[in-house]
């Protein structure tokens, strides 16, 4: 059986952790899952828009218990591998040109509050609560310290990933570790809200070269990066969105509704 549940709605992609006895642990079969999904080209299915949540109390318990029992005595060689199935499974998501929302509830933990803020915005309900706990019990949270700086500022990644206490949603709005916060109830339709502004205003093309272009301009010296900058700028003026956009804007001194 299929450890994720998918309904599609028009341009948007429903995804649901499905594995509410083990609070949608991680366990290999749902990484694969994940990055088969992720790794899809939507675009070029007409898809604009994945939204994730988890089925039962919690959105991910992180990294499923028998496989962490399983790895106590592994070697290099067979840590390293499942190691690399984290990377691909990060990113993925964040290599998806489709926008990404995650609806978190419940709590979010360690690889699950990787998986969750690997996406492009986070909804959180109010009973949200987040944990990076990996050095509690001796790991490193190494994969999700590379991309969590195009969310949070230094001082509280240190906060979160060396004390790594439960942050509620409220304290995650503050800091800036997910979007919005809203009541449990209203947690689906905050995120199809949300993606109908977003799908609505901005060019699907356009998301997805600057999704892109973030990723890949984070920790680069100023000079490479405006460089590679000015190139994305100058190739984007090229698509027929970009071509659209503008001729629409002269034409009725208002952007295209792109949805």
């Amino acid at each position: 059986m299929s450890l994720l549940e998918t309904r599609r709605e028009g341009d948007l992609l429903w995804v649901t952790l499905n594995d509410p006895e083990r609070a949608n642990a991680l366990s290999p079969a749902m990484i694969g899952e994940l990055i088969d999904l992720y790794r899809r080209p939507w675009r070029e299915e007409g898809v604009r828009c994945l939204l994730l949540s988890g089925a039962g109390k919690n959105f991910s318990a992180g990294a499923d218990l028998e496989h962490l029992r399983s790895l106590r005595d592994a070697g290099q060689e067979e840590n390293l591998r499942d190691s690399l199935r984290l990377k691909d499974l990060f990113e993925s998501v964040l290599r998806q040109d489709a926008l990404t929302i995650a609806l978190v509830h419940g709590a979010c933990v360690a690889g699950g509050c990787g998986l969750a803020t690997a996406h492009d915005f986070v909804v959180a309900a109010e009973d949200a609560r987040f944990l990076y706990s990996e050095v509690r019990i001796g790991f490193v949270a190494a994969l999700v310290a590379t991309y969590l700086p195009l969310r949070l500022r230094g001082s509280d990644i240190r906060e979160l990933l060396l004390n790594p206490q439960f942050v509620d949603a409220r304290k995650a709005l503050e800091i800036g570790l997910v979007n919005r916060m809203v009541p449990h109830e209203d947690l689906r339709g905050v995120g199809e809200a949300l993606a109908a502004q977003i799908l609505e205003t901005g060019s699907s093309e356009s998301i997805a070269r600057t999704k892109r272009l973030l990723l890949d301009v984070l920790g680069r010296p100023l000079g490479d990066a405006l460089t590679q900058a000015a190139e994305v700028n100058a190739a984007a003026r090229a698509t027929d969105d970009c071509k659209r956009g503008i001729a629409t804007f002269l034409e009725t001194k208002k952007p295209p509704k792109w949805r």
